[in-house]
C-alpha cells in the first residue's frame, strides 16, 4: 500500500536522504491524471561549506530562500535560463541543503522505447511532470499536486552506486565529491 512519506524522511542527514529516496516514488497530479516515477539518480548538495551549492558561504538570495526551510520542502530554480530543476530541501529549518532529483523512471502503462528519454535528466523531469516555479516552496508532506510515496519495496545497498557530481566542475575540490547516487544499471538513469 502506498504510504506518503513523513517529514521526518526529510529533516536527516542529506547524504542518507540521497540514498533513502533512490526506489521512492515521485507522484504528481496534473488536472485528472497522476504521473508517477520511481526516483532512480539523486544528487547531494550539503550547505554553506559545499562549494556547488546555493547556499555556499551562507548567502540568502530570494532565489535560495527556499534552501532554508525545513526539510520535506521543494526548491525549484531555473538553471541556464532554460532548464528547472527539482530539489527536495532536507535537515531542520535554516541548515541549507537539499537534494537533486537527477532521474526518474517512468511508472504506468508506457512503451519504454518513447519513453526513454522522458525523465532521465533533471529539466526532462520537470518538463514531464509540468513542474514550474510554482512549486518552489511547495511542501511534500501537504501538497494535493505533488508528493512522494514510499510503495514497500527495499531498495539493496548493492544496488546503490556513488559517483562525482555533474556540472559542478566550478566547484574544485568539491566537484570530486561522491554525492551522486544512482541505481546500478537502472536504464533511466542520466548519462553524462
Amino acid at each position: 500500500m502506498p504510504k506518503r512519506l513523513s517529514r521526518e524522511f526529510y529533516t536527516r542527514s542529506t547524504l542518507i536522504v540521497a540514498k533513502d529516496l533512490l526506489g521512492k516514488y515521485l507522484v504528481r497530479r496534473v488536472g485528472r491524471k497522476t504521473l508517477v516515477g520511481k526516483i532512480v539518480e539523486t544528487e547531494a548538495y550539503i550547505g554553506p561549506k559545499d562549494k556547488a551549492s546555493h547556499s555556499y558561504g551562507g548567502k540568502i538570495t530570494d532565489r535560495t530562500k527556499t534552501f532554508y526551510l525545513k526539510g520535506g520542502h521543494l526548491y525549484v530554480y531555473l538553471c541556464y535560463g532554460i532548464y528547472l530543476m527539482l530539489n527536495i530541501v532536507t535537515e531542520k529549518e535554516n541548515k541549507p541543503e537539499a537534494v537533486l532529483i537527477r532521474a526518474l523512471e517512468p511508472v504506468g502503462k508506457y512503451d519504454f522505447s518513447k519513453i526513454k528519454n522522458l525523465s532521465n535528466g533533471p529539466g526532462k523531469l520537470c518538463r514531464w511532470l509540468e513542474i514550474d516555479k510554482s512549486f518552489n516552496g511547495e511542501d511534500l508532506t501537504k501538497s494535493k499536486r505533488i508528493w512522494l510515496e514510499s510503495r514497500g519495496e527495499k531498495m539493496k545497498k548493492s544496488r546503490i552506486k556513488a559517483s562525482r557530481r555533474i556540472g559542478v566542475d566550478y566547484a574544485r575540490e568539491w566537484a570530486n565529491k561522491p554525492w551522486r547516487f544512482y541505481i546500478f544499471e537502472n536504464p533511466s538513469v542520466s548519462r553524462r
